[in-house]
């Protein structure tokens, strides 16, 4: 099923104010209904080449498999078939940075935090691991969808320490699952019903350490009319507010429904359109 008239996809990417390279990394493929963002970490230039690593790995992997096979194909267990779809790739891109990082010494111990967002059948499946963040935006109502993979984040579910002195704490980037690390990881996914409208935003933490919650609302909220406007202003507010972080962004609107096919005949009919 072709989404690229059913999703508008603007993204950007930026060094920041601070780093001197970018070792964020970002891919979409607007036709399968797929965005990926990665945040890398490691050594001199290792970063960059771990979520490189990801986003390509990920892409070509899943419109490979893709060409085969569709998330809803199976019917009733399309959500099982659409998580093992991408589990598996992110599994496939996990491999191939451990065993870079294994094998070539300048790469050791690089890792990244992932994203990736497969929308199809009126419903989104997002894949995650570290503190890169899925947003959501509707009907005016802005939200978190992912839960930080970070030892903030488990301070905070604890009750060690609030949300707000999280905020100001020293320790804010320390993951607790990155892809590429370990030679196996388990991946947090789960499925959400998308509709009409909806906004979502993906971001690296260069975006959401430096701009507030509220603060991104707002500018969604004023400038939704205008993704690639938005998109762009995001960035800008990460780096004015001393954009200490690469800061990546991805914005998908929902355009109109893309509900699967089902059945013999309705499956011909999509066909014929």
């Amino acid at each position: 099923m072709d989404l690229s008239q059913i999703l508008e996809i603007t993204s950007a990417t930026d060094p920041g104010m601070v780093r001197s390279h970018n070792e964020d990394s970002i891919a979409s493929d607007p036709d399968n209904g797929l965005v990926v963002l990665a945040d890398g970490m490691g050594g001199y230039n290792a970063g960059e080449v771990a979520s490189g690593m990801a986003t390509t790995v990920i892409t070509t992997e899943i419109a490979q498999v893709l060409t085969n096979v569709q998330p809803y194909d199976i019917g009733e267990d399309g959500k099982i078939l659409a998580t093992r779809i991408v589990r598996e790739q992110i599994l496939k891109a996990n491999t191939s940075i451990y065993q870079a990082a294994q094998n070539q010494p300048q790469y050791s111990g690089m890792g990244t935090t992932l994203i990736v967002c497969l929308f199809y059948d009126n419903k989104v499946m997002v894949g995650h691991l570290g503190d890169s963040r899925v947003y959501r935006m509707r009907d005016g109502t802005f939200s978190q969808v992912t839960r930080d993979h970070s030892l903030l984040q488990e301070q905070i579910d604890s009750g060690l320490i609030t949300a707000e002195q999280a905020k100001t704490a020293a320790h804010k980037n320390l993951v607790t699952k990155a892809l590429g690390i370990d030679p196996t990881v388990e991946p947090e996914i789960h499925e959400y019903e998308s509709v009409v409208g909806d906004i979502y935003l993906l971001c690296s933490d260069g975006l959401c350490d430096m701009v507030s919650d509220e603060d991104i609302s707002m500018t969604l909220s004023m400038l939704g009319g205008n993704l690639k406007l938005a998109t762009q202003q995001l960035v800008q507010m990460a780096n004015d507010n001393g954009g200490r972080d690469n800061v990546s962004v991805i914005l998908v609107r929902v355009l109109k429904e893309y509900p699967a096919a089902r059945g013999v005949m309705s499956k011909f009919f999509a066909w014929l359109k």
